[in-house]
């Protein structure tokens, strides 16, 4: 089997950083990739003006390149913040107030998963009082998906990059998708698996695989050690994606590793060309 019987798409809030986010979709395209995905890439407003939005719509639709993942707001991203939906006071009210925006630019441009990144826990506030509000929040934002037509997906981070984040597990993970699915009953929730989180946490990946396959929504690689590209480090992503797709995943694969030293568009050798281009 191997990479050209899977669908990858390039996460542009890690790749091709090095240009502004406008001129992003193009040089995806350019590199031949037809899909892409994004974090929130206003890091500074969970509700951007009309025009933003718009202009990303268009660069979206000029490049020929169809957004098929996109997180809700989650703070700081790259950086010390890894969600804002648990964190009580302005930040859950930031991700409040984003929810419907989200929803609805998916909506626009025929995106249709839509990640929720749990967010750290705060000193001083109960972690069962921040659970519960996550559980709010998510059931929230779960209905807002599913009126666009979306999956909400709750993802693992890795505890050596972000200790104060909560889910660094997959069992921790799925506990929550579960939780949401049964205070909504729409069964829309799902896992978010990234092969190097799960590594950086020393799970074996491919029990994950067989555990969990059927509740994943989304897949994202990078190689470990260093969150590279395949080939970088010492993961047999090939085997895992081909464990992936023989346990009945056929969804999207995000690359959502860091290119180095080079241009990201030189960061795509490990996989065919032919390959880049969804079928």
């Amino acid at each position: 089997m191997g990479y050209t019987d899977q669908r990858f798409d390039v996460n542009l809030s890690i790749l091709f950083t090095e240009l502004p986010l406008l001129e992003r979709p193009a040089a995806a395209a350019a590199a031949g990739f037809t899909a892409v995905e994004l974090w929130w890439p206003w890091i500074d407003t969970p509700t951007p003006g009309p025009s933003e939005l718009d202009d990303l719509r268009k660069a979206l639709r000029n490049s020929g390149t169809r957004l098929v993942g996109l997180n809700f707001y989650a703070g700081r991203l790259p950086g010390p913040d890894r969600g804002a939906l648990s964190v009580p006071g302005e930040e859950s009210d930031r991700f409040r107030a984003n929810i419907d925006v989200a929803a609805e630019f998916a909506a626009s441009v025929g995106c249709k998963a839509l990640n929720a990144l749990y967010g750290n826990r705060v000193e001083g506030v109960d972690p069962a009082v921040q659970d519960e509000l996550a559980l709010e929040n998510l059931v929230t934002a779960a209905r807002a998906a599913d009126r666009v037509g979306a999956i909400l997906l709750i993802e693992t981070l890795n505890e050596p990059e972000s200790p104060l984040y909560p889910l660094v597990s997959a069992p921790a993970a799925i506990e929550v998708v579960d939780k949401v699915n049964a205070a909504t009953g729409l069964g829309n929730a799902k896992f978010l698996l990234d092969v190097y989180h799960l590594s950086m946490n020393g799970e074996d990946v491919a029990a994950v695989i067989d555990a969990y396959a059927a509740k994943t929504g989304h897949v994202q690689i990078a190689d470990n050690p260093g969150r590279g590209a395949p080939g970088t480090g010492s993961l047999p992503l090939e085997e895992l994606l081909d464990r992936l797709n023989k346990a009945g995943y056929d969804g999207w694969i995000g690359l959502e590793y860091k290119a180095g030293d080079r241009p990201s568009a030189r960061s795509f050798d490990w996989l065919p060309e032919s390959a880049r281009s969804a079928r």
